[in-house]
């Protein structure tokens, strides 16, 4: 047999020993040893391959990305512009995620339409809005959970998410959030 390394997302969804999977792998040399990543869906290799295309991001920190975020979280912020919620993945500072979004963001966006993947952007803010929002909220003690979820939910309101008022999407998160 031979090993692969994945993610403890991917792991998590692994059957009990003995039953039969589908793993996407890709196969890196390193140091003239083959190493094989494995994915649970074409599209997380897909995005793992175009993550380590990124000058500075190895094959850990592509997976790290992966593990730390869904594959749809990741997608969009990287496509949103979104640095903070990139940081969230250990080893990866403000500018690392700056560089991951300016060689990625264009890519993505192409290769999510052409995947048939999240063509319409998740119900929440402009990303200008949702930083400042995001920045309030935290100034406030909300957790990164917390305003993910209140960000999420409040986006569902068809008068709040076509306006960009900072002001109204924050009142409007903390209401959530009060409940």
């Amino acid at each position: 047999g031979y090993e692969l390394q994945v993610t403890a997302r991917v792991m998590g969804t692994l059957p009990p020993t003995g039953d039969t999977v589908q793993i996407f792998a890709h196969l890196q040399n390193r140091d003239d040893k083959p190493v094989l990543f494995g994915f649970s869906t074409r599209a997380e290799r897909d995005v793992f391959r175009l993550a380590v295309g990124v000058s500075g991001i190895g094959p850990q920190m592509g997976m790290a990305l992966l593990d730390t975020l869904s594959l749809n979280d990741l997608v969009q912020a990287i496509v949103s512009g979104n640095a903070r919620i990139l940081s969230q993945t250990p080893g990866v500072g403000k500018k690392t995620a700056e560089r991951i979004i300016l060689e990625l963001k264009t890519k993505l966006a192409e290769w999510r339409q052409q995947a048939g993947l999240i063509t319409a952007p998740a119900a929440g803010p402009v990303s200008v809005v949702q930083e400042d929002v995001e920045m309030t909220l935290l100034a406030l003690g909300y957790s990164n959970s917390e305003i993910t979820k209140a960000l999420q939910a409040v986006g569902q309101s068809k008068s709040l998410s076509k306006t960009a008022d900072t002001e109204a999407w924050i009142r409007e998160a903390i209401a959530w959030l009060s409940q």
